[in-house]
């Protein structure tokens, strides 16, 4: 199943808000307290996993407008900042539960839980 998903702060940094839709329903959070966009980042993709888990899924595409999460989580990432390390772990963990776990860059114009977000701040 794919699942779309994305982060954003206003301001930034400010009052995170994440969006995932999966299956044709939209999940909007606005509960994770202050940080940055990249932190907002992290936590979509971070409840898009929970969500398929919680959906019973054994396999799942998670597609994002974040370049940064998408490498740091692929491996392609030159570097991973000290600052990410927890995201990155919590990823791991939640990710073994699956017999299989992609994630994929999309272009913001695509990414269904952008438009969410956007509109949800509207």
């Amino acid at each position: 199943m794919k699942i779309w998903f994305d982060g954003g702060c206003r301001p930034n940094p400010g009052a995170i808000e994440t969006a995932v839709v999966a299956a044709g329903q939209a999940h909007l959070r606005t509960d994770h307290g202050p940080g940055d966009n990249a932190d907002a980042e992290w936590l979509a993709l971070l409840d898009a996993l929970a969500l398929a888990g919680t959906l019973g899924l054994n396999e799942v595409v998670l597609l994002g407008d974040s370049m940064m999460v998408v490498d740091h989580v692929r491996g392609r990432a030159r570097r991973l900042p000290a600052r990410f390390e927890g995201y990155v772990a919590r990823y791991r963990l939640l990710a073994a539960g699956f017999a299989r776990v992609r994630v994929r860059h999309v272009a913001r114009s695509h990414n269904l839980a952008g438009i969410v977000l956007q509109r949800g701040w509207a």
